[in-house]
């Protein structure tokens, strides 16, 4: 559950960034889907967090293969979300996909200190 708590309190902190970025700056530095961005990485890490458990708690013995396969897909729909932007519009692309792989890079780099967090124990306990 703290893998939840934490990712709720990372979405409301870049609410707050985003709101306040917002009020300050307007549409100058965040596309005009910001918060749609930033929905949908806070479902697709919380999915891939869970489909990660439900694979782990089912076969232990292949983590790697769960969370890698998890990891292609977030890449591969996020791909496809970004494509889709590009193909069906014109203005703002390069805004988008600027917003979108900032967001990308910190929901991530938030997944992988959570991996490493719940890995720390045990990497201690086989030394």
């Amino acid at each position: 559950m703290t893998f939840f708590r934490n990712l709720a309190i990372l979405a409301a902190i870049l609410c707050i960034v985003i709101g306040a970025l917002l009020q300050f700056t307007g549409h100058t530095l965040l596309h005009a889907y910001i918060w749609y961005m930033l929905i949908f990485f806070v479902f697709i890490t919380g999915f891939t967090y869970y489909l990660t458990q439900l694979g782990y708690k089912n076969d232990p013995e292949n983590f790697q293969v769960y969370y890698f396969a998890s990891m292609g897909f977030r890449v591969v729909l996020s791909i496809g979300v970004i494509g889709l932007y590009v193909w069906f519009f014109k203005e703002g692309r390069l805004h988008f996909v600027f917003n979108f792989f900032a967001l990308y890079f910190l929901f991530t780099g938030f997944e992988i200190y959570s991996l490493l967090a719940n890995l720390r124990p045990h990497l201690r306990g086989q030394n």
